[in-house]
């Protein structure tokens, strides 16, 4: 009875214990945007990403004959700073433009979905280059919708109707390519989003199986499991977030699938979402989620942990008899 009286007394003393952080939802923070055309409006937004100093940029997709179709940049708090882009097949034009990545050096990438192409500019929205055309050969795309890059510097595009994951350098020259259509493991019926992590490894969404695979940067199959079906992102800590578009939440995955927590339902408030698309994440383990036909920005966050005084001694136990 002693030990049974023992064992009481660590289960309650473990119930007063927090839960880890990573388990629990995040904390609403913030929000920007409103429909429209206009500076911080939106209409269709996208894709999300952020870069070393904290800046996000948005991608305002636009409609058929809306003028947005433009990136938009702001600072981590949505105050707007700049934007660039508008409807077209020129440099620095974009038709349907999705995704939306950034790189160590500042750079943006964007995938330019109806041109179906990779545009990349500096961080204020010069043009520097592009690569791509229609089409099913090495470097050519059918829908690119998600981009990511890794730390290396390599380019990863989610060639959706090629049902295929292509990697660049770069400047766009084409490295490898892996996957092919179907429902197997390490195979796609829709291959939508894209985000790698510090180890480098791939993280690939598709939007027709709700599924997330997980793969080397070399495109070896590591693993897979149920989830969202829209945009991904992962944190410093290697957790993956995954937008569900159709049940409007996020939910948090460890690097190898498990389910750690989620957030989100229908509905116009903090902390709700209609139709949420693009995730990501920055330094500061904060998650900007493109809550899409809410036309804005929503800003989430983990407060820091409570700083712990130093203690010593023993625990004394309460022994039932």
């Amino acid at each position: 009875m002693r030990a049974l009286g023992f064992l009481l007394a660590l289960v309650g003393l473990a119930a007063l214990l927090p839960a880890p952080a990573g388990a629990q939802p995040p904390t609403y923070l913030l929000q920007w945007g409103s429909y429209g055309s206009g500076d911080g409006q939106f209409v269709n937004p996208t894709g999300v990403a952020t870069d070393a100093d904290g800046n996000v940029y948005v991608v305002d997709a636009g409609r058929r004959l809306s003028p947005n179709m433009r990136i938009q940049k702001f600072t981590s708090t949505g105050a707007y700073l700049t934007q660039w882009g508008s409807p077209g097949i020129g440099d620095g034009q974009f038709l349907q433009p999705w995704g939306v990545a950034t790189d160590a050096d500042g750079n943006v990438y964007v995938a330019d979905t109806g041109n179906n192409r990779i545009q990349k500019f500096t961080s204020t929205g010069a043009y520097l280059t592009q690569w791509g055309s229609l089409g099913s050969g090495d470097g050519q795309f059918i829908r690119p919708y998600g981009v990511a890059t890794d730390a290396a510097g390599n380019v990863y595009v989610a060639d959706a109707e090629n049902y295929r994951i292509q990697k660049f350098t770069s400047t766009g020259a084409y490295l490898t390519q892996w996957g092919s259509q179907g429902g197997e493991e390490g195979r796609f019926r829709l291959p939508y989003g894209v985000a790698t992590d510090a180890a480098g490894n791939v993280y690939v969404t598709d939007q027709a199986m709700y599924t997330t695979d997980k793969f080397t940067g070399a495109g070896t199959y590591l693993t897979r499991w149920d989830s969202g079906n829209s945009g991904v992102a992962t944190d410093a800590a290697g957790n993956v977030y995954v937008s569900h578009y159709d049940t409007h939440r996020i939910q948090k995955f460890t690097s190898m699938g498990t389910y750690l927590t989620q957030w989100g339902a229908y509905g116009q408030g903090d902390g709700q979402f209609n139709g949420p698309s693009g995730v990501a994440t920055d330094a500061a383990g904060n998650i900007y989620v493109v809550d899409t036909y809410n036309y804005r920005i929503q800003k989430f966050g983990y407060p820091p942990t409570p700083a712990t005084s130093a203690t010593w001694g023993r625990v004394k136990a309460t022994y039932r008899d």
